[in-house]
């Protein structure tokens, strides 16, 4: 048996619930002068440090000093596996050039799937093991990576099982979800409904032992709301967790489509509306913002908060780490805008990138709070209130990750 002490924590920072957190009924819970007993790797207990000291005496002790504890961050929408990079479409961007001119050079999404279909398994292992390591140090303790930088049956597949060997790699927990319907690859231009068939017929069979969820990109350029019916028909059939990209950069009604087919989130919604966030509130859809990206990609506009607010939709925040339009690691970076950019409180954000977090992957029942019964995902961040991962924006406060009742890293070690 593993037994840790954790005592004279300054901060001890959650928020607390058996369902996800509407944005009108956000609360954090604040202990001073706190302690947390953790035993194989579940909370057990939380009180005065005083009164857990003497409790558990004999046990091992971290005295964190008045430091803060926090749970750990979940990033429920990253795309971890892929090869090649694309700083030099950044540049044209930063020059003018739109994404129609890209794409004729041979940028875009198409040169991501280019260079990991050229990538062995073993290369896209050792990359995502990487990126995963980076977010580590930033805090993050459980990671949802999807696939869809393959657009064929065999590189899909590739994808998945990188993810699966990711989950051995590295400390975290990998939550996977195929997300073949990305877009219609190069290749198929001219066979749309091809694709669309061999999705629907050999992939989402298929991969059902790989992936716990599956995803579709509706916008245009990608899938029509039509289209993904027919895709997400059979991925439900298959019993699939369904979650959407929605509404991104046009109001297609993706959050209502989310809605009908009860998924557990929709996400981006820059451009939802008033009927799709209605719909979600009624199927308890929570909507994942992803600030980062639209900051990337210098959209005019944001999710409509307010209506977040009013319509009781959980919130909760990514990374949507990806190489073309979020290369970020940091749930604080994701944080910090969703206040500043998006005009969520700290609380909001507090609770998009834990608790709500978790429940958009479905693990809000172990993950995303400090509660008896839950992992010891902890972060001990090196300040004095938990209001410096805003106050300080471009610093990383974490010192200690507490992974499952383990350190698992140090800052400088």
């Amino acid at each position: 048996m593993s037994e840790l002490l954790i005592t004279h924590i300054g901060e001890l920072v959650t928020a607390k619930g058996e369902k996800p957190i509407a944005p009108l009924d956000v609360r954090l819970e604040v202990l001073k002068d706190a302690a947390i007993y953790v035993e194989d790797g579940r909370i057990v207990d939380i009180g005065p440090s005083e009164e857990l000291s003497k409790k558990y005496r004999e046990k091992f002790t971290l005295d964190v000093d008045g430091r803060v504890v926090i749970p750990g961050f979940v990033d429920p929408h990253t795309h971890l596996v892929y090869a090649g990079c694309r700083h030099e479409e950044f540049l044209m961007k930063l020059k003018g050039a739109s994404y129609t001119e890209i794409l004729k050079r041979g940028g875009g999404i198409n040169s991501t799937v280019r260079s990991t279909r050229a990538a062995l398994l073993d290369e896209l292992i050792e990359l995502a093991e990487r990126r995963a390591k980076e977010m580590l140090a930033a805090g993050t303790t459980t990671i949802e990576v999807k696939s869809g930088y393959g657009l064929d049956y065999e590189n899909e597949k590739k994808i998945l099982l990188a993810a699966r060997e990711l989950e051995r790699k590295v400390p975290q927990d990998i939550v996977i979800t195929f997300l073949g319907a990305h877009t219609v690859p190069f290749d198929y231009r001219e066979r749309r409904e091809e694709y669309i068939e061999l999705l629907k017929s050999r992939m989402l069979p298929d991969f059902r032992s790989l992936a716990e969820f599956a995803d579709i990109f509706v916008e245009d350029g990608a899938f029509s709301p039509e289209e993904a019916r027919k895709i997400l028909k059979v991925a439900k059939e298959y019993g699939y967790g369904i979650k959407v990209h929605a509404d991104q950069l046009h109001d297609l009604g993706g959050g209502g489509l989310a809605a009908e087919f009860h998924a557990i989130s929709a996400e981006h919604l820059d451009f939802v509306s008033d009927e799709s966030l209605e719909k979600m509130a009624e199927a308890g859809t929570i909507g994942v913002l992803l600030p980062t990206s639209t900051f990337f990609l210098r959209v005019k506009g944001s999710p409509p908060v307010e209506k977040f607010r009013k319509y009781g939709v959980p919130i909760a925040l990514a990374t949507d780490h990806n190489p073309g339009t979020s290369p970020y690691y940091s749930m604080q970076s994701a944080m910090v805008m969703g206040v500043f950019e998006f005009g969520l409180t700290p609380e909001e954000a507090f609770i998009a990138a834990t608790l709500n977090a978790a429940f958009a992957i479905n693990r809000g029942n172990i993950s995303g709070s400090i509660e008896p019964g839950k992992k010891a995902d902890l972060l001990i961040l090196d300040t004095h209130s938990w209001v410096h991962l805003f106050y300080e924006p471009d610093r990383n406060p974490v010192e200690f990750v507490i992974k499952n009742g383990n350190i698992v890293y140090e800052r400088g070690a």
